[in-house]
């Protein structure tokens, strides 16, 4: 029997009375940012609308209150009333617009879902001469040490489970979702990637390089932790559009297989491969990493393991010792996240990434040890990928007419939320990449890391 609350009608003027029915109303029936529909505010008490209007207002006013502690915020909501947090005159500061009055009640169920989706479709707005990069970096200031969201302790209950469901990645699926990413048109990813079509963190020494030079430098540094010699054999798992594969053949003298799930990346890498005139030393396939089956003196897989999911951690790592020979070396590099287990943001799995996860290094190193790899090198990288995204963020809004050419307005705001969001995750949130270099043999790699120097 529910409880006799739900059956008593808060008296009019108690306000604290009607938002603790809402916050309740809000926890019925929610398993998560995607179960089902938002549980209806409609469904409260039959109060005048103007009165519910007005204590949602409140509710949502309060809400950034208690979160906006450092910069500044102004919002306007839906009716045109104006609304500020912080302190005036610091920084970062932003201002937003509603202009669908459902969003009073969107923004506190599942705001991030909702604040990405009403950028999207143009019902929030940022009012010059502010940007979406300014709104997103203070409330991811904000966030390092906010308050904890509502459904939080939920969440946690149910990870494993949400989890398995999130990042159940078999075959087909797995080839689905990097279709619905990667098989955009090769001209969007022209607009704002480097020369090499780099599509990961790229690697700065000082922080002032360009992109070009950042993602050259990235591809040195992955060479160096390989150890590379003449006439190895190396599998590139998740090869993209073959930028590094055709390098370790070009610089390094090594024959390379690489693997993807991508039909575009797969025609554009061969055809790469034909015009460097590496072509008999550099291969790509159509192939899952689950259906590889030769043997490699080197693997590398840059920017894959997201893709994989944690359920799926046993196989991918599984293959990758079944597939090194035995002195063989093996290098991931992946996003990950330092505050250990969670899950991918509801708005970048929708929208995004389907099936992706950053992991954290607890769930990665379990895994490892059973299989009894020796972890001969890790390296975390923290500000690189920021430092990327902005880059790529600023190049995409330089031809941001041609995007929209390709696509329309709405893709575009999608697109550049996308850049501007995970560029504040890693400069705020705890977002980072890490180099995991792993060995089947003790004797495998020099006794130091000698041979990594100057890359």
């Amino acid at each position: 029997m529910a409880p006799s609350f739900f059956f008593n009608h808060p008296k009019p003027g108690d306000l604290s009375s009607y938002l603790s029915l809402i916050l309740m109303r809000m926890g019925q029936g929610c398993n998560g940012p995607h179960q089902g529909n938002p549980p209806m505010i409609s469904s409260l008490p039959p109060w005048p609308s103007d009165t519910r209007r007005e204590y949602l207002l409140m509710l949502l006013a309060t809400l950034l209150r208690r979160i906006i502690h450092t910069g500044y915020l102004t919002l306007t909501d839906a009716h045109g009333q104006g609304y500020s947090f912080g302190h005036p005159g610091s920084q970062p500061a932003a201002a937003m617009r509603l202009h669908d009055p459902s969003l009073h009640w969107k923004l506190i169920l599942n705001g991030a879902l909702h604040l990405g989706e009403a950028y999207m479709a143009g019902t929030l707005t940022v009012p010059p001469p502010y940007s979406i990069r300014d709104l997103l970096a203070v409330f991811s200031i904000n966030m390092v040490s906010g308050e904890a969201g509502l459904f939080s302790p939920l969440v946690r209950t149910f990870l494993p489970i949400l989890q398995r469901v999130q990042q159940f990645n078999p075959g087909r699926r797995a080839r689905h979702n990097s279709v619905s990413h990667y098989d955009l048109s090769a001209q969007l990813f022209d607009l704002f990637l480097d020369q090499n079509r780099q599509y990961s963190c790229a690697y700065f020494h000082s922080g002032r390089e360009d992109i070009d030079q950042a993602q050259a430098d990235k591809i040195r540094h992955v060479a160096a932790k390989l150890a590379l010699k003449p006439g190895m054999k190396v599998l590139d798992i998740g090869s993209g559009w073959g930028g590094l594969a055709i390098h370790l053949a070009q610089t390094h003298g090594v024959n390379v297989t690489g693997i993807t799930l991508s039909d575009e990346h797969l025609a554009l890498s061969r055809q790469r491969a034909i015009q460097a005139g590496v072509s008999q030393q550099v291969q790509f396939f159509l192939r899952d990493y689950r259906q590889e089956t030769g043997r490699y003196d080197r693997i590398v897989s840059i920017g894959m393991l997201e893709h994989v999911g944690v359920p799926h951690y046993r196989t991918f790592f599984r293959k990758i010792k079944e597939c090194l020979t035995p002195q063989g070396v093996a290098l991931v590099h992946s996003i990950g996240r330092v505050d250990g287990p969670g899950t991918t943001h509801p708005w970048l799995r929708k929208y995004i990434f389907p099936g992706g996860y950053a992991p954290a290094l607890s769930e990665i190193f379990p895994v490892v040890e059973d299989l009894f790899f020796y972890v001969t090198d890790v390296e975390i990288l923290r500000l690189h990928y920021a430092e990327t995204l902005e880059r790529w963020a600023k190049r995409f809004q330089t031809r941001r007419g041609e995007a929209a050419a390709l696509y329309d307005e709405r893709f575009c705001r999608m697109w550049e939320f996308y850049l501007y969001a995970c560029e504040m995750d890693f400069r705020y949130l705890g977002t980072m990449v890490f180099q995991i270099q792993l060995t089947k043999s003790i004797n495998a790699l020099p006794l130091t890391r000698d041979y990594m120097m100057g890359s």
